[in-house]
């Protein structure tokens, strides 16, 4: 099969928007100002365990990566979410905001509330970055393009709807809007670049579907164990 034009492939990269967890019923309470304070905790503890796993898939990707353009730009992401040092980084944002909603450092940290279908999807994930070609792990992550506008929604609604969270809480989404404002045009670049068949480009698209499934798994996980609560 010949390849199609790039602007044909990032669009049907895009087309998989519909399928990005932020129509989630979840969200969709979160936003509303629904979720009480144990399910706001059950999210935050549970996301943790996604947010911790991020740097390990990222470094997966760069020791799968042969060309050192390429890694320069993606390790980065590890800085990112690990910081230079300890205290720094997108991770321990995470762990702030996981205080900020009554849990203890501790409990995030030995993640006692990690939930089984979490785990395994979050596991998943990290696997898929490991044993697949790096440019199709790297597709995977091209879930940026749609999750800036998500974190804005989010942010306002957890200012607004659950003003008893304090706002030292919100680091991660401040810092993290911020990152990704330029719509994951950058990894898109990247995988436009070397998804040179068609071949290629279709397992891209199915990569990204791939992650998308994973983050809604994670979130129904946490839906339905929030309505047992």
């Amino acid at each position: 099969m010949t390849a199609v034009a790039p602007e044909e492939f990032v669009g049907e990269l895009r087309a998989l928007a519909p399928r990005y967890w932020d129509s989630h019923p979840f969200h969709l309470r979160m936003h509303a100002g629904e979720l009480c304070k144990d399910e706001l905790r059950l999210w935050a503890a549970n996301r943790w365990y996604y947010q911790r796993c991020i740097a390990q898939k990222d470094a997966a990707i760069l020791s799968n990566c042969p060309l050192p353009d390429v890694r320069r730009q993606w390790r980065d992401r590890i800085v990112w979410h690990d910081g230079t040092r300890p205290g720094e980084g997108g991770a321990e944002n995470w762990i702030r905001l996981a205080e900020a909603v009554g849990l203890s450092r501790e409990e995030v940290l030995d993640e006692r509330h990690v939930l089984p279908g979490v785990r395994f999807a979050v596991d998943a994930y990290v696997n898929f970055a490991r044993t697949r070609p790096w440019v199709v792990a790297v597709a995977s992550g091209l879930t940026e393009m749609f999750s800036g506008a998500l974190m804005r929604k989010r942010l306002a609604a957890l200012r607004e709807q659950y003003p008893w969270i304090a706002e030292e809480g919100f680091a991660y989404f401040t810092h993290r809007i911020q990152a990704v404002s330029g719509e994951g045009q950058a990894t898109v670049d990247i995988v436009v670049e070397h998804s040179v068949t068609r071949e290629q480009q279709l397992e891209a698209i199915a990569a990204l579907s791939f992650k998308c499934d994973v983050l809604r798994a994670l979130l129904d996980t946490v839906d339905y164990y929030a309505g047992k609560s």
